[in-house]
């Protein structure tokens, strides 16, 4: 018997007493955090678009907590972020129809398209391997098929992570740095900050959007056109034949760099603040996950044992009345800097993620699509 579209949550509960014999089992051993019970978070009317978009549904195999919630570090103010992963459909994989994402910018919610997916976790992307080291309880979904994909989260693990994971990390300071060298810093010192944050940001987009050749999006700094600037980052593009879409995001992106110092000013210093040690959090996790995975070969996205740094750290411990941070976390955080080295020198992962074993898998699922042996395909 084949589901086909039918919605994700209607089919759970019309065959809660056939799941086994499609497949398919329902995390029923969530357990319930102070103030949520993680269960009845797609029962509310805002997440009915999974059940209702026609790359969702019954293709969904994998659907998780994302963000705070996931690391342990949330408090009160945080929101609830859901990441999640979709089959591609019959359609999609020898027909003509494309499918790689799905974002609900309403509940902050992201679902790849299965092929997608594997080629972001062969990158080692942070916002998306850690999806494959969540608690037990922070799984909302979970079919055969993405068990299958988080027991077999090793084959993408490589030293790529030493680049992706540090690339991250190295935001993070970029930000920590321009946040706090706003008010103090001349023009062009300023200009030369969101230059910087650019070009971090252009890293990135190699790995999350269709590649460009070296050359064919260059940004530098020149003497300003605008009268009331000193200096003034300018940009050569020669793209041909871009997805339109992967372009209109690189440039939001880029243009949400540059309105964020346009903010100058009008600093709001407790929210700023709250801002500026959650990037300090990251900074610090972000190097504890990447050590984890090059030394242990473990993908560990729940904090246990460095929760209570990380939170002293959201919660200002490590800030100074003027907004600085203290020495020691300059200190910790060039201690961490040490270990990731030793990391990356000492690590057994290979340079490059197994591809035949990546391919085999991915073959392997894509084909049961198409064949049709899978009941939510």
């Amino acid at each position: 018997m084949t589901v086909g579209a039918r919605s994700l949550r209607s089919y759970l509960i019309v065959n809660s007493g056939k799941l086994r014999m499609h497949g398919i089992h329902h995390v029923s051993n969530i357990k319930e955090d102070p103030k949520m019970n993680y269960s009845d978070i797609l029962n509310q009317p805002e997440y009915n678009f999974i059940n209702t978009n026609e790359h969702l549904g019954s293709h969904v195999i994998l659907l998780g907590l994302a963000g705070s919630y996931s690391y342990g570090t949330n408090n009160e103010n945080s929101d609830i972020d859901i990441r999640g992963v979709s089959l591609n459909s019959k359609s999609d994989l020898i027909g003509m129809t494309i499918f790689e994402q799905y974002v609900d910018d309403n509940t902050d919610t992201t679902i790849y398209s299965f092929n997608k997916m594997v080629k972001l976790l062969l990158s080692c992307n942070p916002n998306t391997i850690e999806l494959l080291g969540l608690n037990p309880e922070h799984y909302l979904y979970l079919n055969n098929v993405g068990k299958e994909l988080i027991n077999n989260s090793k084959m993408f693990l490589s030293k790529r992570a030493v680049q992706s994971f540090g690339g991250y990390a190295d935001a993070q300071l970029r930000r920590l740095q321009n946040a706090l060298a706003r008010d103090n810093y001349p023009q062009s010192e300023k200009e030369k900050h969101i230059f910087n944050s650019v070009k971090n940001a252009m890293y990135e987009f190699k790995c999350r959007y269709e590649k460009f050749d070296e050359g064919s999006l260059n940004i530098y700094i020149d003497k300003a056109v605008n009268p009331e600037l000193d200096t003034e980052i300018f940009i050569d593009t020669d793209l041909k034949h871009y997805p339109l879409r992967d372009y209109k995001n690189i440039w939001n992106e880029m243009n949400n760099i540059v309105k964020d110092y346009d903010k100058i000013g009008k600093r709001n210093k407790k929210k700023d603040d709250n801002h500026l040690n959650k990037h300090a959090m990251h900074l610090i996790r972000l190097f504890m996950m990447a050590i984890d995975i090059l030394e242990k070969g473990q993908i560990n996205t729940y904090r246990v044992k460095e929760h209570d740094l990380l939170l002293s750290i959201r919660n200002g411990e490590y800030q100074k009345e003027d907004g600085t941070f203290r020495e020691e976390f300059y200190e910790l955080l060039e201690d961490y800097e040490r270990k990731l080295d030793y990391a990356a020198a000492n690590t057994e992962l290979q340079d490059e993620p197994d591809m035949k074993q990546v391919m085999d898998f991915v073959m392997d699922v894509n084909e049961k699509v198409v064949c049709g042996r899978y009941g939510n395909a």
